[in-house]
């Protein structure tokens, strides 16, 4: 696919939210999410002239961004201090008692999702956030559609245990 400067720039605005939005739900960090996904565009101009249409390109800019992701994440791992300690450190001082209990779940619902193993949390974002199908999934991290839907069960069911905890917490809380 050839596309001119301008044209460029339109793919990128046609798609940046999407590909930000898979990097943040996969990372948890806004500036992860930028650079993640910053890398993946600066890919795209480098490989566009091998995609072949819109829907390709769609398609490409998902499971690079997918790939981007996992690949920041088990570089995070290899740090002696883990991501998910960092990302508590990092957010705690923001909640705070004076907001408002939907934004207290939703911020339990995000540790909550980034607390998923990387299979079942890219599968999940993958399905729900940007409403893929399962074999679409599969197509996109190159797995059996069996794994993708193994990995969408046991996370929506760690999910729904987690879930019950938090709710039971924020009844004692009221």
């Amino acid at each position: 696919m050839r596309v001119d400067d301008q044209g460029f720039r339109g793919l990128v605005e046609e798609h940046q939210s999407m590909v930000f939005s898979i990097a943040l739900r996969m990372l948890g960090d806004q500036g992860a999410a930028e650079e993640v996904a910053q890398d993946v565009f600066v890919e795209l101009h480098d490989k566009l002239e091998r995609l072949e249409s819109s829907e390709h390109v769609r398609f490409w800019l998902r499971c690079v961004a997918s790939h981007r992701a996992t690949d920041y994440l088990r570089r995070r791992r290899a740090r002696p201090e883990s991501f998910a300690e960092e990302w508590t450190e990092q957010h705690e001082n923001a909640v705070t008692i004076r907001m408002a209990a939907s934004d207290a779940v939703e911020t339990r619902l995000e540790r909550m999702l980034l607390s998923l193993p990387e299979a079942m949390r890219t599968a999940v974002v993958l399905r729900y956030q940007e409403e893929m199908t399962p074999a679409e999934i599969a197509d996109v991290l190159a797995q059996p559609v069996a794994t993708v839907k193994s990995n969408l069960q046991r996370g929506l069911e760690m999910l729904r245990r987690k879930a019950e905890v938090v709710l039971k917490e924020f009844a004692r809380e009221r």
